[in-house]
């Protein structure tokens, strides 16, 4: 039961008018401003490493880009990098190669998550990280896991970034 001072706006088969639950919000009320529907667009670049699982390098939503974990595979030999400096360089150009495909670089990247295997290899990594970064320094988390998807890898690396 509702109550007398309160009103219900309805149709006449009695749903709810411009219910976000009942249908799509298109436009605002009253307003000629249109909202375009939200979609998502997979990034793929020929000259990356082929994913290892059922996923896509990178994913584009508006202006944003989301980039998968990267590993150290040289896309042109397809074998990993022999260390831990070699691998974050690699990494972080295939990263680069997946902005770039969508529209961005690495001076739009606003967040990284790196995956060292050992802890005990973070300085080796940072120094790389830091030069291929510059003078930019996105937000980061880094932690040490088990184990990565592909043997000998040492270190893994996602970001999201924004087309300019």
């Amino acid at each position: 039961m509702v109550p007398e001072k309160c009103t219900r706006r309805t149709n006449p088969d009695q749903s709810p008018i411009n219910s976000p639950i009942n249908s799509p919000i298109t436009q605002f009320p009253d307003s000629p401003i249109n909202i375009p529907p939200m979609s998502h667009t997979p990034v793929h670049a020929p000259n990356l490493p082929k994913p290892v699982g059922p996923y896509s390098p990178g994913m584009g939503f508006e202006r944003l880009i989301f980039v998968s974990g990267q590993g150290g595979t040289d896309p042109v030999t397809g074998l990993i990098a022999a260390d831990t400096e070699a691998q974050t360089e690699q990494v972080l150009k295939n990263i680069e190669t997946i902005l770039k495909a969508a529209g961005s670089d690495l001076k739009y990247v606003l967040r990284c998550g790196v995956f060292l295997l050992d802890m005990g290899e973070f300085t080796m990594m940072n120094g790389v990280y830091s030069r291929m970064f510059g003078e930019h320094r996105p937000a980061r988390t880094t932690v040490q896991v088990a184990g990565l998807p592909g043997e000998g890898l040492r270190v893994e690396i996602d970001a999201i970034a924004y087309k300019p």
